[in-house]
C-alpha cells in the first residue's frame, strides 16, 4: 500500500494489480488497482458515541468513469456522512426486509437438515456481515460481483460459489415478502458448479486387507459404507434398533432427503452387523458404532488413512452396483435417492425393501468375490 498526493497523472501511471493506494488530500479517499482495472473508494469507521460500530468502504466508480476531482468531493462527502455515525452502505430501513430478516423467514418456511441450517448460518455470520442489515431491495448487481471477487480472492472459488448460492436463495425468500424487490442481483454474475469430484478405481481386495488390519469396529464400518452406499451421517446415525438382523434390514433416520430409508442387507452383512451387536453389548450403548470417549457417544469421525472417504466410498458403491447390473432406478432407492420427474414422488422406498433385495445382494456378491472372500 502507497500514500501520496493523488494526482491525474500518477493515478494513470498506477500499475495494475497493485492493490490500495491511498490519498494525502482528502482522508479515506483510496484508488484500488484490480488486476484489470482501478477504481476511487472511501473507507472510514462508524462510530457512535466513541464506540466503533463498523468499518465500511464505498466504492466511488472506476478511474476512467470518474475525474479526480470529481472523486475527491464524493470522497468528502462520504466521509462526512460516516463521521456522523451514519453506514452509508446500511440503506434506510424502511425499504423493507433485511438479508438477515431474509434468512429466518427462509429457515422457517423449509424443513431443513441441521447440517443445512449450520451452513447458512455460517455463510451469514462469516462472510455475509457486510451485507446482513442491509435490505435486500438496496443489494445491487454491483454488490454482488464485488463481493463473488472477494470471496474468490480470500477464500477461494468453490467458497465464493457456495456462499453467493446462500445469497441467491435468501433473496428469492424476500421477493415473496417485499413486493418492491425486483430481479435477484446474483443473476448479474456467473456463479461456478460445484466442482465434481474425481474418485478413482477401487481396488476391492486391497481395501478389504487394509480394512482387515484395522480394529474391529473401525473395519466392519469401513465394509459397511461400501456395501450400503450410506451417506456419512446416515450410517454413523445408526442406533442398535435401527437394524433388524431377523429381517435384514438397516434403516437410516438421519437423511439429507428427509424421513427414514430401510436397507436390506445382504447375507454377510447382517451376519457382520449381528456379530458387531453381540460383540458391543457389554458397552450398553444405543449406537451400532459406539464410541464411549465421543461427545456423541458414537464414531464421529469414520476417515482413515488407507481406504477412501465415506463419500468416495458412496460414489464405488455406485459404480459397483452398475457393474452388478443393478438396474437405475433401483440403484438410486437403494442409495435413498429420490426419483426424477412426477412420478418419483409417488415411489416410497421403505415400501420395497424385499423388492430391492435382490440387488443388494447382487451388489454384496460383487464386492465379495473382487476382495476375494469366500
Amino acid at each position: 500500500m502507497a500514500i501520496f498526493k493523488f494526482t491525474e497523472a500518477h493515478i494513470r501511471d498506477l500499475p495494475l494489480g497493485s492493490g490500495i493506494h491511498r490519498d494525502t488530500e482528502v482522508k479515506g479517499l483510496m484508488c484500488i488497482a484490480h488486476k484489470t482495472t482501478k477504481s476511487f473508494a472511501v473507507q472510514g469507521d462508524v462510530r457512535r458515541e466513541k464506540r466503533l460500530v463498523r468499518s465500511v468502504r464505498v466504492k466511488i466508480g472506476r478511474v476512467d468513469h470518474v475525474r479526480l476531482a470529481e472523486a475527491r468531493n464524493e470522497a468528502r462527502r462520504l466521509m462526512a456522512t460516516i463521521q456522523s455515525g451514519i453506514d452509508p452502505t446500511a440503506g434506510p430501513e424502511s425499504t423493507g426486509i433485511t438479508l438477515e430478516q431474509a434468512l429466518k423467514e427462509h429457515l422457517r418456511e423449509r424443513d431443513l437438515s441441521d447440517a443445512t441450517v449450520r451452513n447458512y448460518r455460517y455463510h451469514m455470520d462469516n462472510y455475509l456481515g457486510r451485507l446482513r442489515r442491509r435490505a435486500v431491495a438496496d443489494i445491487t448487481r454491483q454488490d454482488c460481483r464485488e463481493l463473488m471477487e472477494q470471496l474468490k480472492r480470500r477464500h477461494g472459488k468453490t467458497t465464493g460459489a457456495s456462499v453467493m448460492r446462500t445469497v441467491r436463495a435468501l433473496v428469492n425468500t424476500a421477493r415473496r415478502h417485499d413486493e418492491t424487490i425486483g430481479a435477484n442481483p446474483v443473476d448479474a454474475i456467473r456463479v461456478p458448479a460445484t466442482p465434481k469430484r474425481e474418485v478413482g478405481e477401487l481396488d476391492v481386495a486391497g481395501f478389504w486387507a487394509t480394512t482387515e488390519a484395522m480394529s474391529p469396529l473401525m473395519r466392519d464400518l469401513q465394509r459397511a459404507f461400501l456395501l450400503t452406499g450410506a451417506r456419512r451421517t446416515s450410517l454413523l446415525g445408526v442406533r442398535r434398533a435401527d437394524f433388524d438382523a431377523g429381517r435384514g434390514v438397516l434403516t437410516f433416520t438421519h437423511m439429507k432427503t428427509g424421513g427414514s430409508w430401510s436397507f436390506p442387507t445382504g447375507r454377510w452383512l447382517t451376519a457382520t452387523l449381528a456379530a458387531r451387536m453381540e460383540e458391543d453389548r457389554p458397552l450398553n450403548s444405543p449406537w451400532l458404532w459406539p464410541s464411549p470417549g465421543a461427545a456423541s457417544g458414537h464414531v464421529a469421525e469414520p476417515k482413515r488413512g488407507g481406504v477412501p472417504s465415506p463419500h468416495a466410498l458412496r460414489h464405488h458403491c455406485r459404480t459397483m452396483m452398475i457393474a452388478a447390473g443393478v438396474p437405475y432406478a433401483e440403484g438410486a432407492l437403494l442409495l435413498g435417492q429420490r426419483l426424477p420427474g412426477a412420478s418419483g414422488g409417488y415411489v416410497h422406498q421403505t415400501h420395497l425393501v424385499e423388492a430391492l433385495r435382490p440387488h443388494a445382494q447382487a451388489l454384496e456378491d460383487l464386492v465379495l468375490e473382487r476382495a476375494g472372500v469366500v
